[in-house]
């Protein structure tokens, strides 16, 4: 699972990364991400993951099981991203059917149009 440390729970955070940073869809999933503009010497500051999968995905149970995919599959490619950052995964409903291939191809195109 993701660590807590960098799990995003503030909605400060998520309104933050949705209106100021940058945006890529894909066909099961928009992912959004704020870099800070500014860094400061010292230590580095987590990056910050949080995930939107509304009712329109599907029941509880199938929302719950595409956010733990999400959160397995971003787990995986934290260090590829800036420190600092906040990263936003927000599921389509077209996530409820997907394997866990096509989630993670859709993840890795979106970040990498993100970190160019």
């Amino acid at each position: 699972m993701l660590s807590s440390a960098h799990r995003m729970r503030r909605s400060t955070d998520f309104g933050a990364a949705v209106r100021g940073g940058r945006r890529a869809g894909r066909s099961t999933l928009v992912a959004h991400l704020a870099v800070p503009a500014d860094r400061a010497t010292g230590a580095d500051p987590p990056v910050l993951a949080g995930f939107v999968v509304s009712k329109a995905v599907g029941p509880a149970v199938v929302r719950t099981a595409v956010k733990r995919k999400l959160r397995h599959l971003v787990r995986d490619r934290l260090d590829q991203l800036p420190p600092g950052s906040r990263l936003v995964v927000r599921a389509l409903p077209p996530a409820a059917t997907a394997d866990w291939t096509t989630l993670g191809a859709d993840l890795d195109s979106a970040l990498r149009k993100l970190l160019r």
